[in-house]
Formats: structure tokens, C-alpha cells, sequence
């Protein structure tokens, strides 16, 4: 059993950054592919970026590409998603998710096991 506490997100105004951070609780934290995904108002629950067990390997949708960067601390239990050049289009609830899979990435929801409560990111224009 995992559980997942993200940070509390923020207002923040477009061009302007903003890190989350999730906790993990549990002693096998390296054991599992970490991802984030958002969702809007009236849609689906969309995949934002993955990283892998050793933080090596990392892979983002195409709309945050060379925007957010995720990583990890295995020592700390905690993964990251740096969020920079944020768009109003960014606005939603932010969720971390836990996969118990190593190194096989997806970008599908129904694949991640474990989710955090979410925390919801607004981008002004």
C-alpha cells in the first residue's frame, strides 16, 4: 500500500513557475514508476509526465514538453514536477499516481494503482 500527499498548488500568472512536490509513504518507493496527470473542468483526467524507478528515464506529454521537468528522490520519497512557462491552458487539478512497475512507462491512468488526493494549479492570464 502506498499513500500519496501532494503539495498544495497555487494562482500563479502566466510565463510564471511553479514546483509540485508528493510524498510517499511506504519503504518500497523505488520500486515504482511515478507519474502526474491533471485534469480540467468537464474532462478526462489527461497524463502530464512519467518518470522511472532510478529517475533516469522521464517522458511528458507533448503540451509540457520543454516546459516541466519531472524527477525524484528515492532517499526523500518524493517526486517533483517542475512546472515553468506556465500557460492558462495548465489550469487543473493536479494528481500524483504510483505504478508498481519499474521501468515499463504509461501514460494510460487505469495503469497507475495508487493516486494522491490532488491539488489544483491556476494559471491567470
Amino acid at each position: 500500500q502506498v499513500q500519496l500527499v501532494e503539495s498544495e498548488g497555487g494562482l500563479v500568472q502566466t510565463g510564471g513557475s511553479l514546483r509540485l512536490s508528493c510524498a510517499a509513504s511506504g519503504r518500497t518507493f523505488s520500486s515504482y514508476i511515478m507519474g502526474w496527470f491533471r485534469q480540467a473542468p468537464g474532462k478526462e483526467r489527461d497524463f502530464v509526465a512519467a518518470v522511472t524507478w532510478s529517475g533516469d528515464n522521464a517522458y511528458y506529454a507533448d503540451s509540457v514538453k520543454g516546459r516541466f521537468t519531472i524527477s525524484r528522490d528515492n532517499a526523500k520519497n518524493t517526486v517533483y514536477l517542475q512546472m515553468n512557462s506556465l500557460k492558462p491552458e495548465d489550469t487543473a487539478v493536479y494528481y500524483c499516481a504510483a505504478r508498481r512497475e519499474r521501468t515499463f512507462v504509461s501514460s494510460q491512468s487505469r495503469s497507475y494503482e495508487y493516486w494522491g488526493q490532488g491539488t489544483q494549479v491556476t494559471v491567470s492570464s
